[in-house]
């Protein structure tokens, strides 16, 4: 990498952080502008980004040209209204944190502003990046099981962990936990079959976490658990399990892909940080276990990532892979791999599972892909 490309920042809470970690990886690469309102989060990002200039909102940000890409990392019920400005008002590069939007009104605008803008739009979708997924989607590519037929992703996971002004307490900021947290499964699964999603049936409710908290006397409404089929058009099928309240498992994440020849299994670790060293050891390395029906006999590989990239983040590497991907689309004319396109569809997977839940029955998902009805 030779060509520099100099990153403006909107947002840099706890995800803002690893981007600028992970940034800083790059040689060619920096952080010349942050943007956020809040004066604690400025200090502490002065730290990891000591030459960039700080200010308080995306206006300010825009104000004055240093800086090549954007990057939007803000909180979810942000992320539309900004995109929309950036792309009226600029021509940069734009790599944005998923999800993209959370509401389904601002779907139609986000796609129509997205397809006139001149440059790169690039969606955060970090969980493809993960070195284990990546060999995951490489062996389903290459044939191992024979043609893809059913997928499930389970993950049992840590509670939400409090944000600025905890706006991810409540599903009108978030977009409700599955279309926060899960939009990232939702695009592994339109990834993997290579399908879109015609179906969404869902069962889920808040049981366990955050229900003792208030926040101006307001419970938070947010699910803690979980489950979803989706149908796809092909006849394929995908399951997510999701309990966030079942972190003491050695591996988070559970990904499994079968089809008539075999099966394939991806195991992944929650991040490194939560990892009790102490007590039971080197945290756990992912790996991607391959169990063909015959001969039986399953074929385990460990996925090692580098210790440079998991003391970045908390998301076994990607973070870096995803920004040299993004390096690349803006400094070379190399492909967006995760489009607007790509984060909208999974973002709208989530809606109608949130809706599946509140109405008690399936939600179908309309030829555009874009709407849904019960």
């Amino acid at each position: 990498m030779s060509k520099t490309l100099r990153y403006g920042i909107l947002g840099c809470g706890m995800m803002g952080k690893e981007h600028i970690r992970n940034i800083a990886l790059i040689d060619s690469a920096s952080v010349t502008a942050i943007a956020d309102p809040d004066a604690g989060m400025q200090a502490d990002n002065q730290l990891l980004a000591p030459n960039a200039r700080f200010c308080n909102n995306l206006e300010e940000l825009l104000s004055v040209d240093d800086f090549d890409a954007l990057l939007i990392v803000s909180p979810n019920y942000q992320h539309a209204e900004q995109l929309l400005t950036v792309f009226a008002q600029t021509k940069l590069p734009i790599l944005v944190e998923k999800p993209i939007c959370t509401r389904l009104e601002d779907v139609a605008a986000i796609r129509e502003a997205a397809a006139a803008h001149p440059a790169p739009v690039w969606v955060a979708m970090e969980y493809r990046y993960m070195p284990a997924i990546t060999q995951l989607v490489k062996q389903v590519r290459d044939g191992d099981i024979g043609p893809l037929q059913m997928m499930t992703i389970c993950e049992h996971r840590f509670p939400f962990l409090p944000k600025v002004g905890d706006w991810n307490r409540f599903n009108r900021n978030s977009g409700g936990t599955l279309v926060e947290k899960c939009c990232h499964f939702f695009d592994l699964m339109r990834l993997m079959t290579q399908d879109e999603a015609v179906r969404v049936m869902a069962s889920g409710a808040a049981d366990q976490n955050h229900r003792d908290e208030r926040y101006n006397g307001e419970q938070p409404d947010i699910l803690d658990n979980a489950f979803v089929i989706v149908d796809f058009a092909s006849g394929k099928r995908a399951m997510l399990e999701l309990s966030m309240f079942a972190e003491g498992s050695r591996y988070q994440e559970r990904i499994t892909a079968i089809g008539p020849k075999a099966k394939l299994e991806c195991e992944l670790p929650g991040p490194g940080r939560f990892w009790p060293v102490d007590t039971l050891g080197a945290a756990p390395i992912s790996k991607v276990t391959l169990s063909p029906r015959d001969p039986k006999g399953p074929i385990e590989s460990e996925i090692p990532v580098n210790p440079d990239l998991l003391e970045a983040g908390d998301h076994n590497g990607s973070t870096y892979y995803q920004h040299a991907g993004f390096y690349k689309s803006v400094t070379e004319g190399e492909p967006v791999e995760v489009s607007v396109e790509d984060g909208l569809r999974a973002v709208v997977i989530g809606m109608a599972a949130q809706e599946s839940i509140r109405l008690g029955q399936a939600i179908t998902l309309t030829d555009s892909g874009f709407s849904f009805t019960a």
